[in-house]
């Protein structure tokens, strides 16, 4: 099957989303799918007002639309509803094809976090963007819960999984550590919305690590010198680092899942947590981590469990299963496979102001050959040349002068329309052939018809007010 996958969450960002989107990728070609990802790295970009690390595409509609269509996947999953997202979901509601969406990120709540915006505005947003989806995709069933009762699309679960062979216990990086104090580390984008603060400020008996970059991190530097920064790291750079530290510490009230639990836990690392989504799920009721609404107390309790009990708990968790799990509510883009499909004509793709500039272009084009190749457009433009101003000049009624100039320009149009059938028709064939013939014989009928329908008018009004 041919797979697309829109995201405006890519790399170089290290977050839980790309990380999710990396590695259903790889499930999804090892299992012989053919997967297109379309992401902010093929476009024109801007920062993002307050977090530069994220790069917003500009006006990507065009370019979207020209991978989908070229590309023509059999599914196609719109993970986020940024400019990508929102350029690849009108792409689908106008060539009218099926989609799934995805819900990553507590955007409402960071929303609300940054600039206070009422979380019942964005929510409504939310709904707009994944109502016309198949599924919008939840990673926990607390999330699920939360999608459902903000009515936002018809969520479905989609669990996460830890790749096990990354991230391991590795008992020489254990050995060779020189600290004799425990180390609690935190793994993660450095942002307002992920409340370090409340682990940065709790008085703990060992050392505080901060992994990753975010708007926050100068800000947290100044504020929290005694903490050690240890900036972005790739991902293959941070199993030693879990393997150094005795506690993972996660302070955010806000995240949808949280990755980077499953990768500490992979490494054997005990995790304290708040009782919130996200640790909720993944942690739960285990022994591996400790969930309370007094974080300290979290961290001294969670020094007291065992390391292999929480890399047995992250083995619970598997990236095949999850990437079945998502193959498995994709939904087919096209009703009916072999037929046209509006999808497939590149011609169908202008909308809005675009079309509009557009079709005057083509219709300016269609006038000029007409008066160049035409010479039957070009005698009938006379006499609309001379017919007209006669229409204005006789002492008629406006309905009288009104009929006369529309029956005038029906035989400027009907003679267009005929041109336009004689082109296709030698476009097809200059071969003589009865039906060819037929077709043309069609088009000069009606030209005809209109003439002498005008004619007749013109003669009836003349007769009225002259005989």
């Amino acid at each position: 099957m041919k797979i697309a996958i829109v995201t405006d969450a890519w790399y170089p960002q290290i977050n839980g989303v790309v990380r999710t989107l990396t590695k259903t990728r790889e499930g999804l070609e090892a299992l012989g799918h053919e997967v297109l990802m379309v992401t902010p790295e093929h476009f024109r970009t801007v920062p993002c007002p307050t977090y530069p690390e994220i790069r917003l595409s500009v006006l990507p509609g065009r370019q979207v639309s020209a991978r989908l269509r070229s590309f023509a996947p059999d599914h196609l999953h719109i993970s986020t509803e940024g400019p990508l997202g929102l350029a690849a979901r009108a792409f689908a509601k106008r060539n009218q094809l099926a989609f799934t969406t995805a819900y990553h990120t507590r955007f409402p709540e960071y929303v609300h976090s940054r600039i206070r915006m009422p979380i019942s505005w964005t929510y409504a947003f939310m709904r707009w963007f994944h109502k016309p989806g198949h599924a919008v995709m939840a990673p926990t069933n607390a999330v699920l819960s939360d999608l459902q009762r903000w009515r936002v699309g018809r969520p479905v679960i989609w669990p996460r999984g830890v790749d096990l062979d990354l991230f391991t216990p590795d008992p020489d990086v254990r050995a060779g550590r020189e600290k004799t104090k425990p180390v609690f580390i935190n793994v993660g984008r450095v942002a307002v919305e992920k409340n370090l603060e409340a682990f940065l400020e709790l008085d703990l008996p060992g050392e505080k690590w901060v992994v990753g970059g975010g708007p926050a991190l100068d800000s947290l530097k100044r504020r929290y010198p005694e903490v050690r920064y240890f900036g972005p790291k790739d991902m293959t750079e941070l199993p030693e680092l879990y393997n150094q530290a005795d506690i993972f510490v996660f302070p955010s009230r806000t995240d949808t899942f949280g990755l980077v639990l499953l990768e500490a836990m992979a490494c054997g690392l005990p995790v304290a947590a708040f009782p919130v989504t996200g640790p909720i799920d993944v942690v739960g009721t285990s022994k591996a981590g400790v969930l309370d609404e007094d974080l300290g107390k979290a961290c001294h309790a969670a020094l007291k469990l065992s390391r292999t009990h929480a890399r047995a708990h992250a083995e619970t968790f598997s990236w095949t299963a999850a990437t079945d799990i998502f193959a498995g509510h994709l939904v087919r883009s096209r009703d009916r496979q072999g037929d046209y499909h509006i999808a497939d004509n590149p011609y169908k793709d202008n909308h809005g102001i675009t079309r509009a500039i557009a079709a005057a272009r083509n219709s300016w084009a269609g006038l000029v050959f007409a008066l160049r190749e035409e010479s039957a457009f070009r005698q009938e433009l006379i006499l609309a040349a001379i017919l007209g101003p006669l229409a204005i000049w006789m002492p008629a009624t406006p309905v009288e002068t009104g009929m006369m100039l529309a029956t005038l320009f029906l035989v400027l149009i009907v003679e267009l329309l005929n041109s336009s059938v004689e082109a296709a028709v030698d476009r097809i064939s200059f071969s003589k052939h009865g039906l060819s013939k037929r077709a043309k014989d069609y088009g000069s009928a009606a030209v005809m018809l209109a003439l002498i329908l005008c004619g007749t008018t013109y003669a009836l009004v003349a007769a009225r007010y002259y005989l």
